[in-house]
């Protein structure tokens, strides 16, 4: 007498209480954590900067009795420019996919969270590519020239290497240039994180100080700056359809790290080494310049949820900064 197969008896459901996703962490994401922001209400402008020398030069002079006071002035220039550029991308939801949806799955929450991400990736790799690359010059590493790993330091994921005494260099260069002592220390990936923390030097000293994790405040401390970030988000180069079986991650940051002086604000004769700027006329009372909307669109029975963005990192003032190239072997 034949028996019932499993599959006769069971039909596999979808689990309700957990799904397999692959959301990073917005932390990850460092583009709108090291310049500030600065809402415009056009698309392009102008702004204004002083002439620091001006500032710094010392005419104050004995003034003799009858006689007129030493006099001074300061120059200004209205050259910088700024062009914000609208990024958005779509995504359609069809009645009949949001009908037949079954737990876990939310789709018109999916969407939303897949524009999210997306537009996470495009503004990390805009900055990136123009900040933590060779692409800008930064002035504060006393010639213009790139710190290079091998002819400029040794590497920090070398055990012989100086990472602290190398930071510090150029805090001084970049303070004598500017004015202002470098605040962040941005670091391209994570590897570059844990040759850090784990860098013998600095693991000696914080033993002396604390008996928790080497975290990323008390290295800061022990290096000098407010903070150090860590972009650790990662881009995929495979085409849709590729399947993923093989890897095709990588750190949208590379292999940098960036020293630079930023305040915490934008606001009047406030140096810092680039600006955020943002096109809030365009996406009204949107304070990051990003909004997501949703329509319908009746000809293909679907609403359409589309992410909208306005941004354009400016570099101010490149002696602000100082990269360093190429600063762990093990990635």
């Amino acid at each position: 007498m034949p028996n019932p197969t499993q599959g006769a008896l069971h039909v596999n459901q979808l689990h309700t209480d957990f799904s397999v996703g692959y959301l990073q962490d917005q932390k990850k994401y460092i583009a709108d954590r090291v310049f500030p922001f600065v809402s415009v209400a056009k698309q392009t402008g102008v702004y204004a900067e002083y002439n620091r020398h001006d500032f710094w030069r010392d005419e104050v002079a004995v003034r003799a009795p009858g006689t007129e006071s030493q006099r001074t002035g300061y120059r200004t220039d209205n050259t910088g420019t700024y062009r914000c550029q609208e990024f958005s991308l779509e995504f359609a939801l069809d009645d009949q996919v949001r009908s037949n949806a079954d737990n876990p799955y939310n789709p018109e929450q999916d969407a939303v969270m897949l524009l999210v991400q997306k537009m996470l990736i495009k503004r990390e790799r805009d900055f990136c590519s123009a900040f933590l690359s060779t692409n800008e010059t930064w002035d504060g590493s006393s010639d213009g020239s790139h710190l290079i790993s091998g002819t400029d330091f040794t590497a920090w994921s070398n055990s012989g290497s100086l990472p602290i005494e190398d930071i510090n260099k150029r805090m001084v260069m970049i303070e004598q240039r500017t004015g202002n002592l470098p605040n962040k220390l941005v670091l391209g990936n994570r590897q570059i994180w844990h040759d850090l923390k784990n860098h013998p030097d600095i693991v000696d000293r914080v033993k002396h100080t604390s008996d928790g994790p080497v975290a990323e405040g008390i290295v800061a401390r022990l290096i000098g700056v407010d903070e150090i970030l860590v972009a650790a988000g990662v881009h995929s180069t495979r085409a849709e359809g590729m399947g993923t079986s093989t890897q095709a991650g990588t750190y949208i940051g590379g292999d940098n790290a960036l020293l630079v002086y930023a305040p915490a604000s934008a606001g009047l004769m406030i140096p810092s080494v680039g600006y955020t700027f943002v096109w809030n006329g365009l996406l009204e009372g949107q304070s990051y310049g990003q909004v997501i909307e949703q329509y319908r669109e009746d000809k293909v029975t679907s609403d359409i949820f589309r992410i909208r963005a306005t941004w354009d990192h400016v570099l101010i003032d490149p002696n602000c900064g100082a990269l360093f190239e190429n600063c762990s072997t093990n990635i």
